[in-house]
């Protein structure tokens, strides 16, 4: 019984001493820890749990926006914007990393997160977190870079097959596809061979329908820099498909753009105007509705594209014209377009949609489809118009923190297995 009581006071005595004081709850912690708005996945949260994903932008200390687009190489460059306000407004910063076209998943999301990291500790260290933090190096620097022995070409080839069926139904598909890319930051090369041969059989009673559908293409852009904001190029194609009545087809069209926002900033905002003008040669599979079965084109085509990523969301509109010269009224006037809104605290809207106005199909065939390329959309069919549109909607609301993820018995919280890049 003694020696039990001097142990008990040996702890009293201890854990009283001036200048120890008791180490922070993790309650108290997670109270301190910077308050971020971003997208982000179960994997981000586990690996960087050391702030608070807040549900709503006007409760974070600083928001992430992220965006990404092709690389020469044929991976993707992911940038990373990080703003701050509040108690931390007037601070900037923009990250970024690059990925190979043969990068996993479980690559992909450790570099995403190693760069959020990265982003988010110039914020960190201005919480009480920071003096729990620890930064390590533990990769040896080469003293050379080798040289690229491949001048920046990048070269693919795909070749996928397909094969369904049952008693009353069979289908067989071959697809292949080539390309060889140069990326640089004063050219832009894009080469493009595809094939494509589909078969559908249907047996309905005694009778068999047999549909097929095949289509062979090459094309090309070259593009060449001025500056931040013009650049110049053209592009050749070469085609052939059944679907628009096309036996051999080709086009040269040489044109310039203009970006009236610097060509750096492509990844938060584009307002790109394109003009080609150009020659084209059709030779027709069968004789068009206008007796021809071949003829020379003359054409010109006008593009305004706009795309703004913001705190609030996102805008992507584009437009486009074209028309031939030797009949102005055949021509063809699109307009695409796709919004994401935060319109309150909790409740985003995203919506979109596009129409065209079609009056530039010369290659219809004059005798009409048949009922099954009808049905089967193996035939262009003539018509004056397209449209589509989409809407949603979404509202969350609860709790502002959003750290804690279990991925128990599937369902909410069981994503930890995907990367999600937007």
């Amino acid at each position: 019984m003694k020696r039990n009581s001097i142990l008990a006071l040996l702890v009293l005595f201890t854990t009283s001493l001036p200048g120890q004081s008791p180490p922070p709850s993790s309650d108290t912690l997670r109270k301190d820890a910077l308050n971020v708005f971003m997208e982000s996945t179960d994997f981000i949260r586990k690996e960087i749990p050391f702030v608070n994903y807040v549900r709503d932008i006007k409760d974070a200390g600083v928001y992430v926006i992220s965006t990404s687009q092709g690389t020469g190489s044929g991976g993707r460059e992911y940038t990373y914007f990080f703003v701050g306000q509040n108690k931390y407004a007037g601070m900037k910063d923009t990250l970024s990393f690059t990925s190979s076209p043969d990068e996993t998943n479980e690559l992909l999301r450790q570099k995403e997160v190693n760069t959020l990291k990265m982003g988010l500790m110039r914020y960190v260290a201005k919480t009480p977190l920071a003096s729990h933090m620890k930064i390590f190096f533990n990769e040896p620097l080469s003293e050379t870079v080798s040289t690229d022995k491949w001048n920046s070409w990048v070269f693919r080839a795909s070749l996928s097959g397909y094969l369904n069926g049952e008693k009353s139904y069979k289908a067989s598909s071959l697809y292949g596809n080539i390309s060889a890319n140069r990326i640089t930051e004063n050219w832009k090369i894009n080469l493009n061979a595809r094939y494509n041969y589909s078969v559908d059989k249907f047996e309905i009673g005694e009778d068999i329908y047999t549909s097929q559908n095949n289509s062979k293409s090459f094309s090309s852009l070259i593009v060449k820099s001025i500056n931040e904001h013009w650049s110049y190029g053209g592009s050749f194609s070469v085609s052939s498909s059944s679907y628009n009545n096309s036996q051999f087809s080709t086009s040269l069209l040489p044109g310039i753009e203009y970006d009236i926002f610097p060509y750096s900033e492509s990844t938060r905002r584009q307002l790109r105007l394109l003009y080609q003008a150009g020659y084209s040669y059709m030779n027709y599979i069968d004789t068009t509705i206008y007796d021809k079965t071949r003829e020379h084109l003359w054409l010109h085509t006008f593009t305004a594209a706009y795309e703004v990523i913001q705190k609030w969301g996102s805008v992507d509109i584009s437009m486009g014209y074209s028309n031939y010269f030797h009949d102005w009224s055949k021509n063809n006037l699109s307009l695409n377009g796709y919004i994401n809104m935060r319109i309150a605290k909790g409740l985003s809207v995203n919506f979109g949609g596009g129409a065209s106005l079609i009056h530039d199909q010369l290659g219809l065939v004059k005798g009409g489809a048949t009922t099954e390329e009808v049905l089967l959309r193996r035939r262009e069919l003539a018509t004056q118009f397209q449209y589509f549109t989409h809407f949603g909607l979404t509202y969350t609301f609860g709790s502002i923190y959003n750290n804690v993820v279990n991925p128990r018995f599937g369902g909410s919280g069981s994503g930890g297995m995907t990367i999600i890049y937007n």
